[in-house]
C-alpha cells in the first residue's frame, strides 16, 4: 500500500533547487507576458526566446500550429501563471471545443467533440502527450495526474483528425503539453506559492541554466488540498526536468525525466438530490472502503533532432513505469511499463512554382502490465480475486503532405495505417475468476485525410477537411466486471468520418476562431453505470452522430482609458461550445441524445489590464440547459451560471500577486456524472457536485 508523498523528499528537492539557483549565474530575464484573453488563447507574441532544435521558440510553435488546415488551439502558459491552477481545467477552460468538468482533486472529464462522452472516469478518445511523447498507457487509456499545470510552457490542441501530424487518429484528437527548457523559460528562477479555500496549498519552483552546449531545467510542484467534499484529501508531488546538449549547429539531443506521486482520496458520487442539497458529503460506502487512487509514475524520455536531407529528423523514445494502488469496489493494482520509439521526418521544398511540405512518421510502442484485484478490507488488500497480465503492442505509420496550389491556397492530404494487438492473460483466481484463460484481439485500419487551407487576406484563414478516425478499446473496455467475475469482451474499434469547416484570424480589434464539425460514427464505445462503485459496462453502438460549433472571440472595447498612451485596455472575450450528440435509428434508443455533456457551454470574461501589470477580470460560466443523464432521455441535470472575479498586479520587477474568486454566489450545481440507462426507472448515485464558493491567492517571484 502506498504512503503519502514524504515531506522529507519535498524538502530535499526544494533545497536542491534553491542551491542550484544561488550557485549558478543567471542569464537575462525576458519580460513577463501580460495576462491572456480567456476565450481565444491564440494571440500575437514577440519571439523573446531563441528556442533550440528539439524545442522551438514559443513564437515558432504558434506559427507552426496555425498553419494547420483545421481546428487547433494554442495556449502560452506563461499567461496563466497569475491565476490559480488547481488542475488542467484551469489550463483548458478557455479553449474553444474543449470541454472540461471537475470531478475531484486533479480528476476531471476531458472531452473534445464528444470523445469519451459516456465514460465517468479518466480519459478516452484523446491522445495526451508531453513534449510530443505520449503519456497514455499503451492500450490508449490515460489520466491527467502526471501533467503539472505549473510546469508547462505551452499547450497545443489538435482537434479530431488535425492531430495526424503527431501520429494520432482518435475522434478527439490530441493535446500536447510542452514543458519549458532553459531556452524557452520565462526566467532563470521562478518561485510560486498559493493557497486558499478547502485547505489548498500549492508551491512550485523552477530553475534553468545554459552553459555552453549544455542546458538544463528542473521544476518541482507540491500540492495539498483537504477538498470541498468529505474524503477528498489529495497530495501531489510532480517533478519535471530536462537536459539538452547541442551536437552541432542544427542537431541536439534532450533527455526528459519525470517523477510523479499521487495520493488522492475519492469522495464518490451522490444522488441528484444530495448533489444539490448536501453536496459536501461523501458517497455511500467510500469512507468504509477508504476508496483512493494512489500512484507512483517515473518517466524517462529522449528526443534527438538533426538536420537531414534538407529537412529535420526527430526521434522520440520513452520508458514509463506505472505503479497504482486503487481501492474502490475491490482493490485494483497495476504495475507495469510502457515503452516506445517514434521517428518523424519533416521537409519543405519547392516543386516548380509550388511550395510543398511533407511530414512522414512512424510509432512503435507497447506495454505490459500486471493487473490484480483483491477484496477491499477497509482500503487494504484482502483475498485475491483476479490475477492477470495485460499486453499491448502498437505499430503505426503516417504521412501528411501540404501543397500550395497558390501562395494563399494549400491542399492537404494524409493517411495513417495502424495495427494494435491486445493480449489478456487471466491466470485464474478463486472464487471470482477460477479458470485460467488467454484472449487476444487485433485491430487494424487505414485512416485518410484531405483538406484545404485558404488565406484570403493577411491574418485571416479559412479551412475545411474530411478525416477518418479510429478509436481502439482499452483494457478497461475489454475486461468488464459482471458480479464478482471479470470477463474479456472483444469489442470492435470505433470508426468515424468527420467533416469540418472553419475560420480563424484577426481584423482590427476583433479576433476569432470558429469551426463547425459533423462526425458520422460507427461502433461508438459507450458506457452505462448500474452500480456507482463498479466500472461501467462498455458496448458498441450502431450509428451515432456528433456535430457542434466551437467558437472563441475577443474584442478590444477600448484602449488608453486612464490617459493618452497609458497602455491600458478593456477586452471582452467569449467562448461557446454547442454539442449535439445522438443515436441514429438505434433499435433501443431511437434518435435519443447521448448522455454525458451539456448542449451549450459558454464562458464570458471582461478584462481590464494596465501596462504596469495590474488587471481585473470578472467571469461568467454558463451552462443554460444541463445535460441528459440517461440513454432514455428522462432526466437532465439543472443548468447553472457561475460568477467569478480575479485580479492581480506586479508589485515590483519579478514579484507579482493574484486573487482568484470563484462561484461568488455559492451556486449548487452538478459538475459531472456517469451516464445510466434509465434514471427514472432506476436512479443511482452517479453525480459529482460542483465546487462551492472559493477564494485563492498566490504570489510569484521570478529572477
Amino acid at each position: 500500500m502506498f504512503i503519502p508523498f514524504p515531506a522529507s523528499y519535498a524538502r530535499a528537492a526544494w533545497r536542491a533547487l534553491l542551491t542550484a539557483s544561488c550557485c549558478v549565474g543567471a542569464h537575462a530575464q525576458p519580460p513577463t507576458p501580460a495576462p491572456e484573453a480567456p476565450a481565444l488563447p491564440t494571440v500575437t507574441v514577440t519571439d523573446t526566446e531563441p528556442g533550440s532544435p528539439t524545442v522551438p521558440s514559443v513564437a515558432r510553435q504558434r506559427e507552426a500550429i496555425e498553419q494547420t488546415a483545421g481546428s487547433v488551439g494554442f495556449i502560452d502558459n506563461a499567461t496563466l501563471l497569475d491565476r490559480y491552477q488547481a488542475n488542467l481545467h484551469d489550463v483548458l477552460q478557455d479553449a474553444p471545443g474543449v470541454v472540461t468538468q471537475n470531478r475531484y482533486g486533479q480528476e476531471l472529464r476531458l472531452s473534445i467533440r464528444g470523445s469519451g462522452i459516456a465514460r465517468g472516469y479518466h480519459v478516452r478518445g484523446i491522445e495526451l502527450l508531453q513534449d510530443g511523447i505520449p503519456t497514455n498507457l499503451a492500450d490508449g487509456s490515460g489520466d491527467l495526474y502526471e501533467i503539472d499545470p505549473m510546469g508547462l510552457r505551452t499547450t497545443e490542441i489538435y482537434k479530431g483528425g488535425n492531430a495526424l501530424g503527431l501520429g494520432a487518429s482518435t475522434l478527439g484528437g490530441a493535446i500536447n503539453f510542452i514543458t519549458p527548457t532553459a531556452y524557452t523559460a520565462i526566467a532563470p528562477n521562478i518561485v510560486q506559492v498559493s493557497g486558499g479555500s478547502f485547505g489548498s496549498v500549492q508551491t512550485s519552483g523552477q530553475v534553468s541554466r545554459v552553459a555552453g552546449d549544455l542546458d538544463w531545467l528542473a521544476n518541482l510542484t507540491a500540492s495539498h488540498a483537504d477538498g470541498w467534499r468529505a474524503h477528498e484529501t489529495g497530495n501531489y508531488g510532480q517533478f519535471n526536468g530536462n537536459l539538452g546538449y547541442r551536437l552541432g549547429p542544427s542537431a541536439e539531443t534532450r533527455f526528459y525525466l519525470g517523477v510523479y506521486a499521487t495520493n488522492q482520496l475519492l469522495p464518490g458520487t451522490l444522488s441528484l438530490a444530495d448533489a444539490l442539497g448536501d453536496p459536501r458529503k461523501a458517497g455511500a460506502g467510500v469512507v468504509a472502503q477508504n476508496q483512493a487512487r494512489d500512484m507512483r509514475v517515473q518517466r524517462l524520455a529522449n528526443r534527438t533532432s538533426v538536420a537531414l536531407g534538407g529537412g529535420r529528423l526527430d526521434v522520440n523514445s520513452w520508458l514509463i513505469h506505472t505503479d497504482m494502488f486503487h481501492p474502490i469496489f475491490q482493490v485494483l493494482t497495476t504495475n507495469g511499463d510502457t515503452w516506445g520509439v517514434a521517428p518523424r521526418y519533416a521537409r519543405a521544398w519547392q516543386a516548380g512554382s509550388h511550395r510543398n511540405e511533407m511530414t512522414l512518421g512512424a510509432r512503435v510502442f507497447g506495454g505490459s502490465y500486471e493487473a490484480q484485484r483483491f477484496v477491499n478490507q477497509g482500503g487494504a488488500a484482502g483475498a485475491p480475486t483476479l490475477d492477470a497480465r495485460q499486453k499491448a503492442l502498437n505499430v503505426e505509420a503516417y504521412l501528411e503532405n501540404r501543397t500550395f496550389v497558390t501562395p494563399r491556397l494549400a491542399f492537404v492530404a494524409g493517411v495513417k495505417a495502424l495495427r494494435h494487438d491486445r493480449d489478456y492473460i487471466n491466470h485464474g483466481v478463486r472464487p471470482g475468476n477460477p479458470d485460467a484463460a488467454t484472449d487476444r484481439v487485433t485491430y487494424s485500419g487505414l485512416n485518410p485525410k484531405i483538406g484545404l487551407l485558404w488565406e484570403p487576406r493577411e491574418h485571416v484563414q479559412v479551412f475545411a477537411n474530411l478525416t477518418r478516425s479510429q478509436d481502439v478499446p482499452d483494457f478497461t473496455d475489454l475486461t468488464q466486471t459482471f458480479g464478482a467475475t471479470s470477463r474479456f469482451v472483444p469489442l470492435a474499434s470505433q470508426r468515424a468520418w468527420t467533416a469540418e469547416i472553419g475560420t480563424r484570424g484577426q481584423h482590427g480589434l476583433l479576433r476569432w476562431d470558429a469551426t463547425y464539425y459533423r462526425s458520422r460514427v460507427r461502433g461508438e464505445m459507450l458506457q452505462y453505470t448500474l452500480d456507482p462503485t463498479v466500472p461501467a459496462t462498455t458496448f458498441n453502438a450502431d450509428r451515432t452522430l456528433h456535430q457542434g460549433i466551437e467558437l472563441g472571440a475577443s474584442l478590444t472595447l477600448a484602449r488608453n482609458l486612464a490617459a493618452e498612451n497609458a497602455g491600458d485596455r478593456l477586452e471582452l472575450s467569449q467562448m461557446w461550445n454547442w454539442s449535439d450528440f445522438r443515436f441514429q435509428g438505434d433499435p433501443q434508443h431511437g434518435d435519443n441524445a447521448i448522455p454525458g455533456l451539456p448542449r451549450h457551454v459558454l464562458r464570458t470574461a471582461l478584462s481590464y489590464t494596465r501596462a504596469d501589470g495590474f488587471y481585473v477580470t470578472p467571469t461568467l460560466d454558463w451552462v443554460p440547459g444541463g445535460a441528459w443523464v440517461d440513454y432514455a432521455n428522462t432526466t437532465k441535470t439543472p443548468g447553472y451560471a457561475l460568477l467569478g472575479l480575479k485580479f492581480g498586479a506586479t508589485l515590483r520587477d519579478g514579484l507579482s500577486f493574484y486573487v482568484d474568486l470563484r462561484n461568488l454566489t455559492n451556486r449548487r450545481y452538478v459538475a459531472d456524472f456517469a451516464p445510466v440507462l434509465n434514471a427514472a426507472a432506476a436512479p443511482v448515485n452517479t453525480f459529482y457536485p460542483g465546487l462551492g464558493r472559493s477564494i485563492h491567492a498566490g504570489m510569484r517571484y521570478q529572477f
